[in-house]
């Protein structure tokens, strides 16, 4: 028997394989670790015994399993016993490279590195310092709670300390930020990270049963969407890692929360939230715009939902963001099998501090910069998830497929990036709600969302870091 690859796995029930690959996979990948608190830290190797001595000791002292972690959320519902923080580790190609291992991941994406994407990123001169030079590994850090975070913070560094040959070269702190209704949101205050792919039939029958359901959108996926075999562990049958995708993306949100308004003008000739809805393709309560034309629906935040009775995109516009990340089978070049390969399981975290009341609509205190997403996601091939997703979807102003004689949808209003990666063209095909003939075409928002910095990570398996 070999681990469950072309279908999700219970893991409550899990085979000898499945377990086996549960106890040696880091948490956080097939199913997200809460960490409300979260520090990244950025590491260059100096010394290859001390690189590799420190990464034994942090994962046999500090680090966690999947599996131990999914006993944690079981002994929280029942005793309400809190659980450990998060520790992760992720390695560059680099990182490989310094440590001489016999074997390495293979994707070419990952072996090349963000810098040499082909994404439109800003150039490299403009990324914060540290993502300037080689870093060889990531360590993250989360929890909850702040102090627990913090301890386990200052574990980790007081054995990069001890370690004598590995170098913080850079941090990050995230912070968890929500809206009235505890969501999670991002900065422009709509609700984030609801829409992920499912990996465990414990959490897929909790999406069918205790949200609004699985009828209309399928949340079940492979594991081989996230995992793939740790090619240096001592057992790469049973011992799996990940590609671990990091963007550091800042968000101007006085800029985006103004031209909100002037799109809303623009359309309805006066203030409504519908602009900002049709710009992202769910109101700032998480409300898909296919199901209503306001806030409402919340409670969870619905996610059953396509677009397969909105193919004029008169109720979501084919410009909304959320439809140009994920078509839910409607992208007009594949067909929804295909589609859905694309899909990543994403673990983003809000950072920067808010002086603020992000939900009190005013715009003019609204922070230009220093706030934004740390985008991270999970992926078993960086090139048709993560890269796919952002050039061919996000960064293609002819994607999805409109009816003939629409517009172009223009490139993602949120995350796309042009060539120039200077001034965006309009994004046309802004449409308003009912009938298709009340299609009105417009410029949307400009570029309030510039890449800070980035790079790929693989998460290897804590057999592989243990057997260093």
């Amino acid at each position: 028997m070999a681990v469950t690859l072309n279908s999700p796995i219970s893991w409550k029930n899990a085979s000898a394989d499945d377990s086996a690959m549960l106890d040696s996979l880091q948490p956080n990948i097939i199913k997200a670790h809460v960490r409300e608190f979260l520090t990244l830290i950025f590491l260059r190797f100096d010394d290859q015994a001390a690189a590799k001595s420190f990464l034994r000791s942090l994962s046999t002292t500090l680090m966690k399993s999947a599996k131990q972690h999914l006993l944690e959320i079981e002994a929280f519902k029942a005793t309400s016993t809190p659980g450990t923080p998060y520790i992760g580790l992720g390695l560059t190609d680099g990182g490989y490279e310094f440590l001489q291992t016999t074997q390495r991941p293979t994707d070419r994406i990952f072996r090349a590195g963000m810098q040499n994407s082909s994404l439109n990123d800003p150039n490299v001169g403009t990324w914060d310092s540290y993502f300037q030079n080689p870093i060889h590994a990531v360590v993250l850090i989360g929890d909850m709670l702040n102090d627990t975070k913090i301890a386990a913070h200052d574990q980790v560094v007081s054995l990069i300390q001890a370690s004598k040959g590995v170098t913080i070269v850079g941090t990050q702190d995230g912070l968890g930020l929500h809206n009235d209704n505890h969501e999670g949101i991002e900065h422009f205050g709509y609700v984030d990270g609801r829409s992920q792919p499912l990996f465990l039939l414990e959490d897929i029958d909790a999406e069918e049963n205790a949200t609004d359901g699985i009828a209309n959108w399928d949340p079940a996926f492979p594991l081989e969407q996230v995992i793939v075999p740790d090619p240096a562990a001592p057992d790469p049958a049973v011992h799996f890692g990940s590609y671990f995708v990091y963007r550091k993306l800042e968000q101007n949100v006085r800029l985006f929360k103004g031209e909100e308004l002037k799109l809303a003008n623009r359309l309805f000739g006066t203030e409504d939230e519908r602009a900002g809805a049709m710009v992202v393709g769910r109101f700032e309560d998480g409300t898909p715009t296919t199901m209503q034309r306001e806030d409402g629906v919340e409670s969870p935040v619905p996610n059953n939902f396509n677009y397969f009775s909105d193919k004029s995109g008169a109720k979501c516009p084919f410009s909304g963001h959320i439809r140009k990340t994920n078509p839910r089978g409607t992208g007009g070049f594949e067909d929804t099998a295909g589609e859905r390969t694309h899909l990543m399981a994403r673990r983003g975290q809000t950072y920067g501090v808010r002086t603020d009341n992000p939900n009190d609509g005013i715009v003019e205190n609204k922070p230009e910069s220093y706030v934004g997403l740390l985008f991270m996601a999970f992926n078993s091939d960086i090139g048709n998830q993560f890269e796919f997703t952002q050039k061919n979807w996000a960064n293609n102003p002819r994607f999805p497929a409109v009816p003939a004689g629409f517009p172009a949808p223009g490139v993602d209003p949120v995350i796309g990036q042009t060539p120039s990666d200077a001034a965006r063209p309009d994004m046309e095909g802004a449409a308003t709600w009912g009938d298709p003939s009340s299609l009105k075409t417009v410029p949307t928002v400009p570029r309030a969302v510039t890449m800070k910095g980035g790079e790929y990570f693989f998460m290897p398996s804590l057999p592989f870091l243990r057997s260093l």
